[in-house]
């Protein structure tokens, strides 16, 4: 499909959303569910203020820092384990544990171990996100090709070399659906964290719009927030995914 096709299309969904959010809007208590027109407003109201353009950077450079924090470690985790059938079998359930382990748990604990700062906070989405970023980033090392494995072994290709050049390509699929979820997820998470225990962020501030039941004002900053996010798929993920995956062609 060509690239102006596939921009048709997207336009045309998005369209046919705002369309749908409309009727749903006539049809719904405008205070409960406002149309896109206000929530488009509020997002106005808020950007002159300089209150939503702060939020924003604030959630994002959370984001960021849990984000990169997450998949350094966790692809480094998952790395390992999927190459080492006896280091998978010893640490594999602790991270089943640490999945089924209730993000609000980590968060609760970290604020209270390591009081309401900007560590506890990042530590709490980061400890979220690595458990996630490790199995799928183990699935990925088990399935790399045996045969290009031998081929480095054969040819005294040294490890970082082999690592570098052999490896990590194969793994570029998996860490970048890691990195898209990843994203997706990091930044709910951050949400939740600013919502319970920090004073600035878009968390903090729909947890302000709540108190004032101002529907148009949280969905102005969630979907603020969510065009920020698109962003960075589109323009980085994306991007780099094709440019990654140019040696499979």
């Amino acid at each position: 499909m060509s690239t102006s096709r596939r921009l048709l299309l997207t336009a045309a969904s998005l369209l046919a959303l705002l369309l749908f959010w409309q009727v749903a809007a006539l049809w719904a208590q405008s205070r409960l569910l406002p149309g896109p027109l206000d929530v488009f407003a509020a997002m106005l109201r808020a950007t002159r203020t300089g209150v939503l353009p702060e939020s924003v950077a604030i959630t994002l450079a959370r984001v960021a820092a849990s984000f990169l924090i997450a998949m350094t470690l966790g692809s480094a985790i998952g790395i390992v384990l999927g190459r080492s059938v006896a280091l998978n079998e010893l640490f594999g359930p602790w991270l089943v544990v640490l999945l089924n382990l209730p993000a609000l748990v980590v968060i609760i604990l970290c604020y209270v171990w390591f009081g309401l700062t900007e560590v506890a906070a990042i530590t709490a989405v980061a400890i979220n996100k690595i458990p996630n970023v490790a199995v799928t980033m183990r699935e990925g090392a088990a399935a790399l090709s045996r045969d290009l494995d031998e081929m480095a072994q054969v040819y005294r290709v040294p490890r970082l070399r082999a690592l570098r050049e052999v490896v990590l390509p194969q793994l570029v699929p998996f860490f970048a659906a890691s990195a898209r979820s990843g994203l997706a997820l990091t930044w709910k998470i951050v949400l939740v964290v600013e919502l319970l225990g920090r004073s600035n962020g878009v968390g903090f501030e729909l947890q302000t719009a709540f108190q004032l039941f101002d529907v148009a004002g949280i969905l102005a900053y969630a979907l603020a927030f969510t065009a920020v996010v698109q962003l960075i798929e589109i323009g980085l993920l994306q991007p780099w995914e094709r440019r990654s995956n140019r040696w499979r062609r």
